[in-house]
């Protein structure tokens, strides 16, 4: 938990789930793309240098996919006609969204602070108790941080003149505050 808490604070850029089906799906579809690439390449004996890249590509795919583990339910790659097929362009579509998609922080940050709240629950005594205010307090800050950033973003877009005055007048926050608040937007 400290290590989630720890790469979500210090600014790891983004934080992603794991692959979804779809994700590894693709991942898959993409291998046997390659590889069905690479063996047309051969067999048309095109240039030795489109042999190599399509070569290259099937082994660039395999790390992908060794990366996002194989799925559930493999789809349909026996021919051209099956990869090329709608289900499987469906699946590409479905995988890009996921792969867009982002955690929300807020929703991040209110589920650790949800697991210390029961984390001190269950330690009890003075210490737990303590823990429990701290948390909760925690909590109707980042609550409260959070709809001010979105106030601030909805006054920005109904109140563009603004713009200018609003930047100018947030330049004076220290780097300390400026730094969480960009990564929360």
């Amino acid at each position: 938990m400290m290590g989630m808490l720890a790469a979500t604070l210090c600014g790891c850029g983004t934080l992603r789930w794991a692959p979804s089906e779809a994700m590894k799906q693709n991942s898959y579809l993409h291998h046997r793309t390659t590889e069905a690439m690479a063996l047309k390449a051969r067999q048309k004996e095109t240039s030795p240098a489109l042999q190599k890249l399509s070569s290259r590509a099937v082994q660039q795919s395999e790390a992908a996919m060794a990366y996002a583990g194989l799925p559930r339910t493999l789809p349909a790659t026996e021919s051209i006609d099956e990869i090329l097929g709608g289900e499987n362009e469906a699946i590409t579509r479905q995988a890009q969204a996921d792969a867009a998609s982002r955690a929300d922080v807020w929703e991040v940050a209110d589920n650790v602070l949800e697991l210390g709240l029961a984390l001190a629950g269950v330690i009890g005594g003075v210490y737990g108790t303590r823990a429990v205010k701290a948390l909760q307090l925690a909590r109707q800050k980042s609550r409260a941080l959070q709809e001010v950033v979105r106030g601030n973003e909805l006054f920005k877009e109904q109140h563009s003149e603004s713009r200018t005055f609003f930047k100018r007048a947030h330049a004076q926050q220290s780097s300390a505050t400026r730094s969480p608040v960009a990564q929360m937007k």
